[in-house]
């Protein structure tokens, strides 16, 4: 199983003193250097959501990472216009679909591909049209995996925020809920990804999906990070990660 380390939250934190000027020649920390350390501890992929706000990564970051850095790229982003422009702009490996809302702090869940069948189904054919494969971020839920193979998206991403914030025997009924959502993507031929709010203590469960191919993970690496650094905050995940048999 690979991890991709969603790179956001380091941009974040410069965001907090430099929001208005993001290319001060004081600005830290820096995402791309938070990148070479993240492959350095092992990373497989790199992972970046530039929002419509573009509240922490900004397009530089991206190119930059793009260009500067030897990993694959998957980019998040918003099914829009200008999201897409920008997507065959920066030209990456992978692009995840994923819902925005200008008020929430973070992706709060998955994207209805029920609901916007039309759009997704037209931006995942230029994205791919341009050699870009394509996830989609969902919820574990049948008709949201099935609309996700009619739209013609080469992989899914399952959202875990449930799953992290569940307690008690809720906890078991998510892994079951992701459990069956990773089965059903696995018959429809859909590539299984998973992100969001994976740590280094519930990983232990997310063991237990099977079909997994890749974790999307930032916030608990990045906190991590402040105590000892990227790149053994990612050696560290890869090792929670190390058991783990599809």
């Amino acid at each position: 199983m690979l991890l991709g380390v969603n790179l956001d939250h380091v941009a974040t934190l410069r965001q907090a003193r430099y929001a208005l000027d993001p290319d001060n020649h004081n600005a830290e920390p820096c995402p791309v250097a938070a990148g070479h350390a993240a492959k350095a501890g092992g990373g497989d992929s790199l992972t970046i959501h530039v929002r419509a706000d573009r509240r922490h990564m900004q397009d530089a970051d991206a190119l930059r990472i793009r260009e500067e850095i030897d990993l694959p790229l998957n980019l998040e982003m918003g099914v829009t216009k200008e999201m897409l422009e920008l997507a065959l702009k920066i030209k990456p490996d992978f692009a995840c679909l994923v819902p925005e809302n200008r008020e929430e702090v973070t992706t709060e869940g998955g994207l209805d591909v029920c609901a916007r069948m039309h759009d997704v189904k037209a931006t995942v054919s230029a994205l791919r049209d341009a050699g870009i494969k394509v996830s989609l971020f969902i919820d574990p839920d049948e008709d949201q995996v099935g609309a996700s193979a009619f739209c013609e998206a080469e992989m899914i991403e399952l959202h875990t925020g449930c799953f992290a914030n569940a307690q008690a025997k809720e906890v078991d009924l998510e892994v079951k809920r992701l459990i069956e959502a990773a089965e059903q993507g696995r018959t429809l031929g859909l590539q299984v990804n998973a992100g969001h709010g994976i740590n280094y203590t519930n990983i232990t469960r997310i063991l237990e999906i099977p079909h997994l191919t890749e974790l999307n993970i930032g916030h608990s690496i990045v906190s991590r990070a402040m105590m000892v650094g990227i790149q053994q905050a990612v050696h560290e995940m890869k090792a929670a990660m190390e058991p783990y048999k599809v």
